[in-house]
């Protein structure tokens, strides 16, 4: 890895850190692999995990990879309107008048849908209608592994849809309703997906995750491909996704889906290293500059307290990469100002030098950066704005 600190510290030389780069070679095997992964089903780009338009139309540019998985109603109708033809909203709105947009205009209405899992979305989206134009609606079903009658979850919580017969019902209040249009269903297997089955140093906890997982895509399986039937007996269906980039392989593989979604597989942040399934490159990184050497075996960077969302921990935190050996101090972790770094390393470090980080997701860097240097080799190709340095924050 010493030869990778080199390379990118040569490439960005004419830049002040702190800054965020991806690496395009990465990026591109990363994406090649998830194609190759999908086994000829189209991957759908989440867009959460990249958060730069100018990346998305890389991605979206190559065979294999067709539509964006967005996160709000708002950044697909922007996406939309940049152009980008098919756009599923992942989760479903509130924003009034961006559905309000939506329904005033034909291009938007063709390009975008919207995520509904409730009756009282859909008079939500009646009462918010501007124009004319029909809204295509998704519906989610849940797919949590619940054993023991349901006395245990293991899942996200995202919709209330559980049963193929209540996905049915609501797929028929969809087909009554004026204004709207199904076209298609999501199953998004968090716990599988998201959830790495082989964390370093943790054994028990592996073999712990792959059993549950393994019992998780046999229901898994079976539950999608019985709501998927109720719900083309109401209506037909353009498109069933599902997956995550933690579980493409095995989700491409059911009949009863017609294209996959990844997002983080592109970038690879360190959450993703705890996977025995693929094996990816990381692409999307970060250098903090030094400015501090309070002591022997310690340099302090500026900055770096760029935590990842989700529960609290450690894990959530950035990691110092290169050079390799570096490491957090515990009493102070990623600072909202500064970060100080321990290990035998930072001996050799010197005012102005870099550290180079991974973040623990993907995407939520781009909140932090308003744009990315784009490397090749070791030379930076083209500076892209991020969501952020184009002025947008979407949530």
């Amino acid at each position: 890895m010493t030869g990778e600190r080199a390379r990118y510290d040569r490439a960005t030389a004419h830049l002040d850190a702190p800054l965020a780069v991806v690496d395009l070679a990465a990026f591109d095997a990363n994406a090649a692999d998830l194609v190759r992964r999908a086994h000829g089903k189209p991957v759908r780009v989440a867009s959460k995990s990249v958060r730069c338009r100018a990346l998305l139309e890389r991605v979206l540019a190559r065979d294999g990879f067709a539509g964006v998985l967005a996160y709000t109603l708002p950044e697909a109708v922007w996406l939309a309107r940049s152009g980008v033809e098919d756009v599923l909203v992942a989760y479903p709105t509130a924003d009034r008048a961006a559905l309000a947009e939506l329904t005033s205009d034909p291009k938007l209405a063709r390009a975008v849908t919207v995520m509904v899992d409730d009756p009282a979305q859909l008079a939500l989206l009646e009462t918010a209608r501007a124009g004319r134009e029909e809204v295509r609606v998704c519906l989610e079903l849940d797919v949590s592994l619940r054993l023991l009658g349901g006395r245990i979850r293991v899942g996200a919580l995202r919709s209330p849809l559980y049963e193929a017969e209540r996905l049915a019902e609501l797929a028929r209040a969809v087909e009554r309703r004026p204004g709207v249009r199904l076209v298609g269903l999501m199953a998004y297997e968090a716990h599988v997906a998201g959830v790495g089955d082989a964390p370093a140093g943790r054994p028990v906890r592996s073999a712990a995750v792959r059993l549950v997982q393994s019992v998780a895509r046999r229901q898994l399986a079976a539950r999608r491909a019985e709501a998927v039937a109720a719900v083309r007996s109401v209506a037909e269906l353009e498109f069933v996704n599902g997956g995550g980039t933690g579980s493409v392989q095995d989700t491409a593989a059911e009949p009863a889906v017609t294209e996959v979604a990844a997002g983080s597989g592109l970038y690879v942040p360190r959450l993703f290293d705890d996977y025995r399934s693929f094996r990816g490159r990381p692409a999307a990184l970060f250098a903090l500059p030094v400015v501090r050497r309070p002591g022997l075996g310690v340099v302090t960077v500026l900055g770096g307290g760029y935590p990842a969302s989700g529960a609290a921990g450690r894990d959530r935190l950035p990691q110092p990469y290169l050079p390799a050996g570096l490491r957090l101090a515990p009493q102070e972790g990623a600072g909202e100002v500064q970060t100080p770094l321990l290990g035998t390393p930072a001996d050799d470090l010197l005012i102005g030098d870099r550290v180079w980080f991974r973040h623990a997701k993907a995407g939520e860097l781009c909140e932090r950066f308003t744009a990315l240097h784009l490397v090749d080799g070791d030379r930076v190709v083209e500076t892209v704005p991020t969501y952020r340095g184009e002025g947008h924050a979407f949530l």
